[in-house]
């Protein structure tokens, strides 16, 4: 489901999955299908790590790579689940193909 809720992102941040739902930052965004398959590979790595321990992870992640590149964008950049999501958010059918906790192989990269 997705639901449009401007006044909750911070800065360029214009899109966020929280199972099950995908909420952008406006109502235009819904047609750019790019976005919306970025979103949904979070969707899926989200239920393989069924839900909470994916947020718990994600966060560990990103203060590890904070603390490691002294700069949160760039922490944000290189977690292992963004990571996948920007390398194939434009090919619209890679969750059709996409293997369990494809999200792995991106961790030491």
């Amino acid at each position: 489901m997705i639901l449009v809720f401007r006044h909750f992102f911070y800065k360029n941040y214009v899109g966020l999955s929280l199972w099950p739902f995908i909420f952008l930052k406006n109502r235009s965004l819904k047609n750019d299908s790019i976005l919306i398959n970025h979103e949904k590979i979070h969707l899926r790595q989200q239920q393989e790590l069924l839900i909470i321990p994916f947020y718990i992870l994600y966060l560990l992640e990103w203060a590890i790579r904070a603390i490691y590149y002294l700069n949160t964008y760039k922490a944000y950049q290189n977690l292992s689940f963004e990571r996948e999501a920007y390398l194939h958010e434009n090919d619209l059918d890679y969750l059709s193909k996409r293997k369990s906790f494809s999200f792995i192989k991106y961790l030491c990269r």
